[in-house]
């Protein structure tokens, strides 16, 4: 009787259920994108090279600065004799005044420097948006992840619950020395695996609770009480049609586009560096202390001049690179190249895989038929003395197995058909 009471608190103490805030799938998928690092970081990161493009178009504009010198001569006929070629004598003065810098034309070279930015601007943000889909894949993997392993708790609970009603009876009817002890230990032994196989479940809920939390970007871990959504429909019938759609779709595809078109422009801009550049420069100011006896030099001062700069011979500096440039556009196009042939793969993979789950589900619907089936004849079976008790315990095992079979056939198939979806760039 004592054995019984235990057993009874034991299982009380492995089905204790646990409750938490409700989360649905959009719910969870809101939260990843407003809190996960990984989202925040590229969104940082397209912000920059936003700002990278200011820096390029900064070449289009005057450079205005202002120039306070004060200067103190130990030796009024002193001049500076080394370094470049001057000749100015070092007087005591002090100045006042501005000097502007204005690019006339450099023949493209700053457009296409201006292009570039913008183009890898523009992948910056298609970067933003493959890390915003690949947080919602992971989202959508990990709430599977919880579901499924709550629904196979739930199996679990219903397998102890079944186990021990047996058990139960088999104890009563050794007590009426109606059953040997044989059969009473195989009861309970097959109760304590169902206890185990619970106590499995239940490890496996808590690594899934702590999956969905860093899916979602949340410091700590909360076991919610989640709202699955509804089987997705059938995949379709071939995997070719979904190729172009991911093509079209996918950000990393998208992005890697903009950066061989930048690496293009860049290109042109290294090959803009033997074209000559035409500037201007102009300069203003005062003069209004100057220790000079008698002063001939006047108080102020204003110049204008255009400076041409033509580039003659540099160690072939500009030939190295403008062919870097080049073998890195080149080495840009093997990239997409290599990754578009990666996209297609995935969705040839995924729509197998997805293909595969959907098919298992009417079978392992089945087989759990079957297996309650069998496990019902072999009940009866029992009770009229016809089997022995090992028949009994094959058969709910039978029952166990066929029932975490579909659980996982389910769950499985929504796993497979997120990634699906993710491959072809259509999840959101």
């Amino acid at each position: 009787m004592h054995k019984s009471v235990v057993v009874v608190l034991t299982l009380a103490s492995l089905t204790q259920a646990q409750t938490g805030p409700p989360l649905t799938l959009p719910d969870a998928v809101a939260i990843a994108l407003k809190n996960h690092p990984q989202i925040l970081a590229a969104t940082n990161t397209a912000a920059a090279a936003g700002q990278r493009v200011i820096e390029a178009k900064s070449a289009y504009y005057p450079s205005l600065n202002a120039d306070i010198t004060g200067v103190q001569s130990a030796n009024q006929q002193d001049r500076i004799g080394a370094g470049s070629l001057n000749s100015s004598r070092l007087l005591t003065r002090n100045g006042d005044g501005v000097e502007v810098d204005q690019l006339i034309t450099d023949l493209g070279r700053t457009k296409n420097l201006v292009a570039n930015s913008r183009l890898q601007a523009q992948a910056s943000d298609q970067s933003t948006q493959a890390a915003r889909y690949d947080v919602i894949l992971h989202v959508n993997q990990a709430f599977f992840g919880v579901a499924e392993a709550n629904a196979l708790i739930e199996v679990a609970q219903q397998t102890v619950s079944a186990r021990q009603t047996l058990a139960d009876q088999v104890n009563a009817l050794y007590k009426a020395q109606l059953k040997s002890e044989i059969d009473l230990s195989f009861a309970q032994v097959n109760v304590s695996e169902a206890k185990l196989i619970l106590i499995r479940a239940q490890d496996a809920l808590k690594q899934s609770y702590a999956d969905l939390a860093r899916a979602m970007g949340e410091d700590n871990v909360v076991e919610y009480t989640l709202s699955a959504p509804g089987m997705p429909a059938a995949p379709p019938p071939d995997a070719q049609a979904l190729i172009g759609e991911a093509v079209r779709n996918r950000p990393e595809l998208r992005e890697l586009k903009l950066r061989y078109e930048a690496a293009q422009k860049f290109e042109e801009a290294e090959s803009d560096l033997k074209r000559p550049t035409v500037s201007m420069v102009g300069v203003a100011g005062a003069i209004p202390y100057l220790d000079e006896q008698p002063r001939v030099t006047p108080r102020g001062y204003e110049a204008l001049a255009i400076n041409v700069e033509i580039p003659i011979f540099n160690g072939h500096l500009f030939t190295a690179r403008r062919k870097a440039a080049h073998y890195e556009a080149l080495a840009s196009d093997q990239r997409l190249r290599d990754v578009q042939q990666q996209v297609e793969h995935g969705v040839r993979a995924a729509w197998s895989s997805a293909a595969t789950a959907y098919q298992r589900i009417p079978v392992t619907e089945e087989l759990v038929g079957q297996a309650q089936l069998a496990l019902k004849l072999a009940e009866g079976r029992y009770n009229l003395g016809l089997a022995s008790i090992v028949e009994i315990t094959q058969a709910q095992l039978a029952l166990t197995q066929a029932q975490i079979e579909d659980v996982n056939a389910r769950y499985d198939y929504q796993s497979a058909y997120a990634a699906l979806q993710y491959t072809i760039g259509a999840l959101r």
